[in-house]
């Protein structure tokens, strides 16, 4: 295993992924050549083999984010997205969340018949209870300072109302599964904004965890994972974009002390 650490391996992921013992990787983290949305040098993937290789290499506890979207043909949306998740609970991941990416100032037009579309899927699976749950607290709790957190219960069936305390409001409540975050340009045709990864790094993994993104793109988790003081693996199929992703992990991340 150690082998694969911190490297940037360039190959089909499906090949790749063989070599990778089971139960090893703590989260995955990656957004698939969806519905032929994209050119990726004409490279295809094999969806069913992949999600049941990331089943065997992820370890229990584990999370595997699957962020993907459905391409409008011929009026028809192809739920693709869906189709996926389901696959993904049939060989043994539990549906965590599912959570939504808004691109804030991005979108596609798809039709003149329908709304703009500027959203994609974040499926968060799990390999049983997630052992790793830091959630976002960056909501503004509006009731912060304006109580004890002392309230009256409900009634008890005797007739008395039975006293309860919780604790005072935080400062600030945990995060919407609804996340906000503009789009990104790069040298990819479909980059992960930073932010983005970065957020679901921090959510579901620990300092000196495994990170794996088997279709690295041009490595946007890679960074973000070196960047929070986790290990990580890439896969990707294109030497092109594993130049990308060599220059952008030799950048200065500026990682946590």
């Amino acid at each position: 295993m150690e082998q694969f650490i911190n490297k940037v391996i360039c190959d089909d992921c499906l090949v790749a992924m063989k070599d990778i013992p089971d139960k090893s990787i703590d989260m995955v983290l990656t957004s698939p050549p969806y519905d032929n949305l994209r050119d990726y040098k004409g490279y295809t993937f094999n969806f069913e083999g992949i999600a049941k290789e990331l089943f065997r290499i992820v370890k229990d506890g584990g999370v595997v984010v699957w962020v993907v979207g459905d391409a409008t043909i011929k009026g028809s949306e192809t739920g693709t997205s869906f189709k996926q998740a389901l696959y993904f609970k049939d060989i043994g991941f539990n549906l965590h969340d599912t959570m939504i990416w808004t691109k804030l100032g991005g979108g596609a037009v798809g039709s003149n018949l329908c709304y703009t579309q500027n959203f994609e899927y974040m499926f968060v699976f799990s390999k049983g209870k997630p052992k790793s749950i830091n959630l976002i607290r960056d909501l503004e709790n509006g009731s912060f300072g304006k109580g004890s957190g002392v309230y009256h219960g409900r009634r008890k069936k005797d007739g008395t109302i039975k006293i309860e305390t919780r604790k005072a409001p935080l400062e600030f409540s945990k995060r919407n599964n609804h996340w906000y975050i503009p789009p990104q340009k790069g040298e990819h045709p479909a980059v992960f904004p930073e932010k983005l990864a970065e957020d679901h790094i921090l959510s579901w993994s620990n300092e000196g965890d495994i990170i794996l993104d088997p279709m690295a793109g041009s490595g946007t988790t890679l960074k973000m994972a070196k960047k929070n003081n986790r290990n990580y693996i890439g896969i990707e199929i294109s030497t092109e974009y594993i130049d990308i992703i060599n220059k952008r992990l030799t950048q200065d991340t500026n990682p946590k002390e």
